[in-house]
């Protein structure tokens, strides 16, 4: 890809592909360890297809870093994934996993479009949005096949066209309720499904973690899957609407780990910030307070849990700094610090 009068890469450009090629390192890590696993024909075929998806989307920014000249980030190695370890989830999580995470990366990589300046990296994430958009449609479709697919709730048509006559349309805590409108049920009916898969992935990590630290991160994450994902189910239960099922029972009793601690608690840390862009778009889309509240109290619970997930992995030495400005105050120190010498 060539550049344009090589204009050098905006703080958007950089930190979207150094995101990029982090993320995708990781998805290796994790995808070489299903394939290895996989049993089922059709599943491993959509496991294929996802590993060499991050394969192509690593290659591809590792060029642009290259006529760039900056350095590559180190992201996830051959050093953090043991391919010899035991099953640790089911086939049928497999699956689940890669249709949740094709869809998170619609959201990072719809930005990287967005915010993105020159046609070369343009050019890159539409390549890696589209690559998505293909893989969760293989995902989705095996699961359809498999009748594993659990649909959101299906909702009755009105019998004519009407508009909003009283402010109680905005209320929630006191008085009479309004029905659930049909987006505020698909956001609470996605943010139970995400959480539930990131509370099976979790319930694995915790088994295998070398670090007490980090087993017990683990716990305390599955502990804030399980009350985020009762507080949406009470809501959905309280409007008569079913809710989806969790994925408990897809993760064996192994205990040999398939990955490092520093890998787990990226990929943790990873969910986290992608479960608040979920609760960000969910509150955006809702006009019942008590909705509102509820999504505005979790996000800050899921917050308060990454930051002490970073403080855990710098305590490790396992955050590696991304893209920031130059710090002016401490050249100014280092400056007068060698005049003075």
């Amino acid at each position: 890809m060539e550049t344009e009068n090589h204009i050098r890469l905006t703080s958007a450009e950089i930190s979207s592909l150094w995101g990029s090629y982090v993320n995708n390192s990781l998805s290796i890590c994790v995808l070489r360890y299903f394939m290895k696993i996989v049993e089922d024909t059709e599943i491993k075929s959509v496991v294929e297809f996802a590993l060499k998806t991050a394969e192509t989307s690593l290659e591809d920014a590792k060029k642009i870093f290259k006529e760039e000249g900056y350095p590559l980030p180190h992201g996830f190695t051959n050093e953090d994934v043991n391919l010899n370890a035991k099953r640790l989830w089911s086939d049928e999580f497999f699956l689940r996993y890669l249709n949740h995470m094709a869809k998170a990366g619609f959201t990072a990589y719809g930005m990287g479009v967005g915010m993105s300046s020159r046609k070369d990296i343009r050019e890159y994430f539409n390549k890696t949005l589209n690559l998505n958009l293909e893989l969760n449609a293989k995902a989705k479709d095996v699961i359809l096949s498999k009748g594993l697919y659990v649909r959101p709730p299906f909702i009755s048509p009105p019998d004519k066209v009407d508009f909003v006559k009283k402010q109680g349309f905005l209320t929630g805590w006191f008085g009479e309720r309004k029905p659930l409108l049909g987006v505020e049920i698909a956001h609470l009916y996605h943010n139970i499904e995400t959480n539930a898969v990131g509370k099976a992935l979790i319930m694995g990590f915790s088994q295998v973690a070398d670090h007490q630290d980090s087993r017990d991160f683990f716990k305390r994450g599955k502990e804030v899957s399980s009350k985020h994902i009762e507080v949406f189910n009470s809501i959905l239960k309280d409007e008569d609407i079913p809710a989806p099922m969790t994925w408990d029972t897809d993760v064996t009793d192994s205990q040999e780990a398939p990955f490092s601690d520093k890998l787990m608690m990226f990929h943790i840390n990873l969910l986290n910030a992608t479960g608040i862009g979920n609760y960000g778009l969910a509150m955006s889309g809702s006009t019942r307070r008590d909705l509102i509240t509820h999504f505005v109290r979790l996000s800050a619970e899921i917050g308060q849990y990454t930051e002490d997930g970073a403080n855990l992995m710098i305590k490790h030495g396992w955050l590696e700094e991304p893209p920031q400005s130059v710090d002016r105050e401490d050249l100014t120190k280092k400056r007068s610090h060698n005049k003075q010498d």
